[in-house]
């Protein structure tokens, strides 16, 4: 086994939305998460990590200690309010030279790495990587090709300047790390990504949050019985919560569906559109709204449902085992897929054996990939770039 090099400290760039921001609100979801929960895991690993973001909020400190070895920097770039997601571009050279002159404010090799999440920050990081020389590693998180190719009625495509933006930071990172399979596909077959360059590290999970157990539903104000379904998340049209809603009325009598999550993207165009298509369908009463919570909170909450829907024996229904969700307009197999004969056998199974498969391949990603085993395993593609950089 190759002894990579550990970087000392990292940069990490979250030019749209901040760590710190309530996730399932606005612009901020999972990729908050994703970025808050790996960079305590790296420091507990002994990695410092500083967190970019643009200020939002005039009141905002300069820096926030996030946890011992994390502490996020609040970049003052365009005007605190009032400037949507769309609108950033303008503002990435304001964004990079606040990046910039704080890494100006240190001796020289402040950073070991780069590590830029969506396509806004891979073009600061581009940037800086090239002025810091240190090694570049671009997370995209979502991409333009592929949301434009599974867009949802009504909603609007990405620009031409995000494909571009994005086709530029692929092509000029030192590694691309795809969050699953189908991901690094993705960059592959849309953004000619070179496959040795691009790497797959599954996100983890918090199993000291998420485990099983029983709750009571009743606090949660759920039905004492039936099966429960959850979303979790950001509430707009490509996430898709419409499609469970317009399900329920073909599941199995007493199935509770529980919405937990804000209105984002053009999801705030409609906010109540998931309200009145439960009441158009008839199933308002079996579809519980909940608002995100902050901190353990909200984890809390999530976690509640799902043991109040393992209590009620049928257990919560999910979309696990590795698989992607899709949309009944969906046309076609992906690149690089196999169009029938990978989902073949499990196809012949009967509905409840493909429930218990995919229920079993949930729990293996879950607890097979903890958030400490995502952070470990990052150190590869980290280490692999700064050797690269190494004279």
């Amino acid at each position: 086994m190759v002894d990579w090099p550990t970087p000392r400290r990292i940069a990490t760039l979250s030019v749209h939305t901040s760590p710190l921001e309530q996730p399932g609100t606005g612009d901020a979801g999972g990729m908050n998460v994703y970025i808050v929960e790996v960079s305590k895991r790296l420091a507990r690993l002994g990695v410092e990590v500083e967190i970019f973001t643009r200020a939002t909020r005039s009141e905002l400190p300069p820096v926030v200690e996030m946890t011992p070895g994390v502490i996020v920097r609040h970049v003052t770039a365009g005007p605190f309010e009032g400037l949507a997601k769309e609108d950033l571009p303008s503002q990435l050279c304001a964004f990079a030279n606040g990046v910039l002159r704080a890494e100006a404010a240190h001796p020289p090799g402040r950073y070991d790495l780069i590590h830029s999440h969506y396509w806004l920050s891979g073009q600061v990081g581009w940037l800086a990587r090239e002025r810091w020389g240190v090694p570049h590693v671009h997370t995209a998180h979502t991409l333009a090709k592929v949301k434009n190719r599974l867009i949802a009625t009504g909603d609007r495509p990405e620009p031409k300047g995000r494909v571009i933006g994005e086709e530029q930071v692929i092509a000029e990172s030192d590694r691309l790390v795809a969050n699953t399979r189908f991901e690094a596909q993705d960059l592959v077959a849309y953004y000619d990504a070179p496959p040795a360059r691009t790497v797959v590290v599954q996100p983890g999970v918090d199993l000291d949050r998420f485990r099983p157990g029983v709750a009571s539903r009743a606090r949660l104000g759920l039905p004492p019985s039936g099966p429960i379904v959850a979303f979790v998340g950001r509430i707009q049209p490509l996430k898709a919560p419409d499609v469970l809603i317009s399900a329920l009325p073909h599941l199995r009598s007493g199935a509770t569906v529980v919405i937990c999550g804000g209105p984002s993207g053009s999801g705030l165009e409609r906010p109540s559109a998931l309200i009145e298509l439960a009441a158009s369908l008839g199933v308002a009463d079996r579809v519980l709204f909940l608002p995100p919570l902050r901190g353990r909170g909200g984890g809390a909450l999530v976690q509640r449902v799902v043991r109040a829907g393992r209590a009620g024996g049928a257990g919560l229904w999910d979309a696990g085992g590795g698989g992607r969700g899709r949309r009944p307009d969906h046309r076609g197999p992906r690149p690089g897929e196999r169009p029938a004969g990978r989902r073949a056998r499990p196809a012949r199974l009967g509905a409840r054996a493909r429930l218990a498969a995919r229920r079993a391949g949930a729990a293996r990603l879950a607890f097979g990939g903890g958030g400490r085993a995502c952070g470990r395993l990052l150190l590869g593609p980290y280490g692999r770039g700064v050797a690269r950089r190494l004279p």
